[in-house]
């Protein structure tokens, strides 16, 4: 992994930055204590990343699971409770990945996926708007569309107007110039690009803008990446411990199977995700990282933290800056750990600002125009739940958009089975009545295609004959034959003779014996 420590050195840095602010926000916005998210973190990289099979995926707390974190905090008697249900969590992850229930995330239609990544670069794009102006209501990290701040996605950019920053829109503007001149060719072509990514150039710019204009007119502390400052002397109050005397209370296990699930589904399909982001295809073992989360997730809840996930923000910028190999995901725990004991103060001259200008590209990158031109020249089946899925998410989260986008997707699939029950169907005119029919059955005739054939069938006129070639088919269901028993007792009222051609491999004709005896 060494080996690539070119390029994955800075990107594990463009990484730190991106996920500071969100570790902390996500914690603001679950209820939860700033250091809990850092830990979740920071144990994303160190813990999770060098057991995951993922070269570009990296993992910290989540934003879809911030609310039932609120609510579990909320409704367990104390926080330490809470810890307890994050470490059952994990042990029932671990439990998932020896089960291997890692196939689930394969279950998801590329459709879907890909609306989920162009929603959420939609939503990364419109919820850093604000912070670029300077207001800064709503917690780094809320992927939500209602807000904790009370408003939502698009009535905090109303908000935002009447309380625009002069420095903080100078400090975005500088920000976007210089990530969009680190895109060019000639930049690329410099060695030193190599080095400075133009994530860490935008984020050093901002530094710089804001220490020059600090007083009057300057950014606030609430506009500035904040970590709380500990001394050496208190880096043992970091660490806290689940209450174990809660084991026997079933709301902690109902929290901690939730938390289980809702974290492996969220982890799944960001592998989906990133799997397809990657530009070097590689495919990540599932089972693996469902093993590599519940670690996380156990460690987590001993030492104090969220629950955690694959996260695609994080995981989007590391790939778009160009990793190599995970080494990039551990060493971006590796910097929030050491930067934020040794030197907090410097990381709170961070503005919001800057990051949310390398938040723009990476948004912008993970929604990009032309990605909306491929899938509608994929067809309607395609571009249709790819749209759903987008708008569900980005006015709703992204479990339910997601759940929206599946359940569109699957009636699609329903349609186009019911509209194209077989392979291949030809009318010839005959001397009889009714004419031929002739319809090719495909490989695998599921109940999915009950709808269609049936329908298909009672269109065949009186005095026809019907053949139905299934001399390519591997599997029937039950549903299919059934259709075709019950056509072939209306066939003897209405004079229609049925001509069934079987397979030739022995070990499937028997499915059709049945018919080909009685059309005999």
């Amino acid at each position: 992994m060494f080996k690539h420590l070119k390029q994955d050195l800075p990107a594990s840095l463009v990484v730190f930055l991106v996920a500071l602010p969100l570790c902390l926000g996500i914690a603001l916005a679950s209820g939860a204590p700033p250091l809990a998210g850092l830990i979740a973190g920071i144990l994303g990289g160190l813990v999770v990343a060098p057991i995951s099979g993922s070269a570009v995926g990296v993992s910290g707390p989540a934003a879809g699971l911030a609310v039932i974190v609120l609510n579990g905090i909320n409704s367990l008697p104390t926080y330490e409770t809470f810890l307890l249900a994050v470490v059952i969590g994990g042990l029932v992850q671990l439990v998932l990945g020896a089960l291997k229930a890692g196939v689930i995330g394969l279950y998801f239609p590329s459709s879907v996926i890909q609306g989920m990544l162009s929603a959420i670069g939609i939503i990364i794009f419109l919820k850093q708007i604000p912070h670029a102006f300077g207001y800064d209501a709503d917690a780094e990290g809320d992927l939500s569309f209602q807000q904790a701040d009370g408003q939502n996605t698009f009535s905090e950019i109303g908000m935002m107007m009447e309380n625009i920053t002069p420095t903080a829109v100078l400090i975005s503007v500088v920000g976007i110039a210089i990530l969009i001149l680190w895109e060019r060719p000639f930049m690329k072509k410099q060695s030193f690009t190599k080095v400075l990514p133009g994530s860490l150039a935008a984020v050093l710019a901002g530094v710089g803008i804001h220490l020059a204009t600090r007083g009057d007119g300057g950014l606030t502390a609430a506009q500035l990446v904040q970590l709380p400052i500990l001394q050496p002397e208190e880096w043992g109050s970091l660490i806290t411990t689940p209450d174990f005397s809660a084991i026997g209370n079933g709301a902690v296990w109902m929290l901690g199977v939730t938390i289980a699930i809702v974290a492996s589904l969220e982890t799944l399909l960001c592998v989906e995700a990133t799997d397809k982001l990657d530009p070097h295809k590689r495919v990540t073992p599932t089972n693996r990282e469902l093993i590599a989360q519940g670690v996380g997730n156990t460690v987590s809840g001993l030492i104090g933290g969220l629950p955690i996930t694959q996260v695609i923000v994080r995981s989007s910028a590391n790939i778009q800056t160009g990793n190599a190999t995970k080494m990039s995901a551990i060493l971006h725990g590796a910097w929030l750990l050491i930067l934020f004991l040794l030197v907090p103060e410097i990381l709170n001259l961070i503005p919001l600002a800057s990051l949310a200008a390398v938040l723009f590209l990476v948004g912008y990158k993970l929604a990009k125009p032309s990605t909306f031109k491929v899938m509608y020249a994929k067809g309607l089946r395609q571009f249709v739940p790819f749209i759903v899925t987008i708008l569900a998410i980005v006015f709703t989260d992204l479990l339910v958009g997601i759940g929206i986008g599946l359940v569109v997707a699957i009636i699609s699939i329903l349609l186009d089975h019911f509209q194209h029950p077989f392979v291949g169907y030809r009318y010839e005119e005959g001397e009889g009545a009714g004419g031929t029919y002739h319809f090719d059955l495909s490989e695998d005739m599921t109940f999915l295609h009950k709808a269609g054939l049936r329908q298909a069938l009672s269109r065949v006129k009186p005095g026809g004959h019907v053949v139905l070639d299934a001399s390519s088919t591997l599997r029937m269901d039950a549903d299919v034959r059934d259709v075709i028993e019950d056509f072939q007792s209306r066939a003897k009222e209405d004079d229609i003779s049925l001509e069934i051609l079987s397979p030739e491999d022995a070990e499937v004709t028997w499915v059709l014996y049945d018919f080909n005896r009685q059309a005999g």
